[in-house]
């Protein structure tokens, strides 16, 4: 009889995944070693401010670019993307996104990444401000629904999420938390399709909505404000 193999430690997993992501985008050019930069994103993931934007939404996020991959026209660009998207993260601040996509473009030439890639990168970081991707963007529509998939979740995957982002503004008191909140979950409500990618739409798009309608009724506050 012989042993099962060992799961890979999810560190190790994610330090392999981002070696790949970075390789391929560099198309053959000559670079640093990726490990330096995967250490550093890490450790950024695991600062100890975070609850929800932690390395296990990075990995969920990546699980569901792989399953959405043949919907995006450089899958590589997406993935870098999603290593970068919440690299900075500080919840008492408005301007996470702008330094996650800044930070993207410091390190990635560094890295070895090519000007154009680099650039798709941080708008791509740049458009999770509004998870809205324009007519085409299939980029942005892969890594927006990867984003959102969470809340399509099971109701207890959602409670848990939910939760996740409450610990994480802790110091916010509850009234002025549910109504930030409320209003973050109608503007998502309000948009025409939370999901651009055919998948999105069919697997994800009706239990999103009803787990973002459910949550705005518990925090007292009607889906169809009048």
């Amino acid at each position: 009889m012989t042993d099962s193999p060992r799961p890979r430690d999810p560190r190790t997993a994610l330090v392999d995944r981002w070696r790949d992501t970075l390789l391929a985008a560099r198309s053959g050019a000559p670079g640093p070693d990726p490990l330096p930069y995967a250490e550093n994103l890490l450790a950024r993931w695991d600062e100890p401010q975070r609850r929800y934007h932690t390395t296990a939404h990075l990995t969920a996020v990546l699980d569901r670019i792989d399953t959405l991959a043949p919907y995006a026209a450089d899958v590589h660009a997406v993935r870098l993307a999603a290593w970068f998207h919440d690299a900075v993260y500080r919840p008492d601040r408005t301007e996470n996104e702008e330094r996650s996509a800044a930070l993207a473009e410091r390190a990635l030439p560094e890295a070895g990444v090519g000007e154009a890639v680099t650039a798709e990168v941080a708008r791509l970081v740049r458009l999770t401000v509004t998870h809205d991707p324009g007519d085409g963007d299939r980029n942005g529509e892969v890594l927006c629904d990867a984003d959102l998939a969470v809340l399509a979740g099971s109701p207890q995957e959602y409670a848990a999420y939910a939760a996740q982002v409450r610990e994480e503004y802790g110091f916010v008191p509850d009234e002025a938390f549910r109504a930030g909140r409320a209003d973050v979950l109608r503007q998502l409500l309000a948009l025409p399709r939370l999901f651009r990618t055919p998948h999105g739409a069919e697997e994800w798009e009706a239990r999103a909505r009803h787990n973002l309608a459910t949550e705005l009724e518990l925090l007292g506050s009607p889906s169809d404000p009048r």
